[in-house]
């Protein structure tokens, strides 16, 4: 690989990990081509780059991003995913994918800039997704007017029901009177 086509792989890994709000490390070592592209299409319907670099092309690219914590830590062979909307989907993507091989693992990665171990990214795996929390968020801040309007309309209801029992009140005339108890017998 000559100096041009090495100056283009880190501006490129440059720019898309400036964009990144989460990176993450892994480990490829034995992956044959078919698991390797059955894995870049799971990430890429989560919206993730993923790609394999040489560890100094990726220094160099890392450098001057929030993502410069994983320099110290590029060593033997490594492929860095990069996510840009969701962290919490590249981490169950690559969780998810590392379930079912024997041959990707994770090994740590950056989000938003602080460093995560592979145990941290797979607890973000285990999070709920952006649009869940939105839809709990969501949920929650529609529960209250529902509620409300839900009570008001009980009391309404309660209101009307005893006017209407005022009404045929009136209409009927006089209210029946109890029914006298029966006197004990005697003995």
């Amino acid at each position: 690989m000559n100096r041009q086509d090495k100056a283009q792989i880190i501006e490129q890994l440059h720019e898309k990990a400036a964009r990144a709000n989460i990176a993450v490390v892994t480990d490829f070592k034995g992956m044959g081509v078919e698991e390797m592209t059955l894995l870049r299409a799971k990430l890429r319907e989560a919206g993730v780059d993923y790609q394999v670099v040489k560890n100094t092309l990726a220094r160099l690219a890392l450098t001057d991003t929030s993502h410069a914590v994983l320099n110290e830590r590029l060593k033997e062979n490594c492929a860095v995913a990069l996510g840009y909307e969701d962290p919490v989907a590249l981490a169950k993507a690559l969780s998810e994918f590392a379930k079912g091989s024997k041959k990707l693992t994770l090994r740590y990665g950056s989000l938003e800039g602080k460093f995560l171990d592979e145990e941290g990214v797979k607890q973000l795996a285990m999070l709920p997704s952006k649009p869940e929390l939105l839809a709990k968020l969501l949920g929650t801040m529609n529960a209250v007017p529902t509620n409300f309007v839900g009570v008001f309309a009980a009391i309404l209801r309660n209101f009307l029901y005893a006017l209407n029992a005022i009404k045929e009140q009136k209409e009927g005339g006089a209210v029946p009177e109890a029914a006298p108890e029966a006197a004990p017998e005697a003995q």
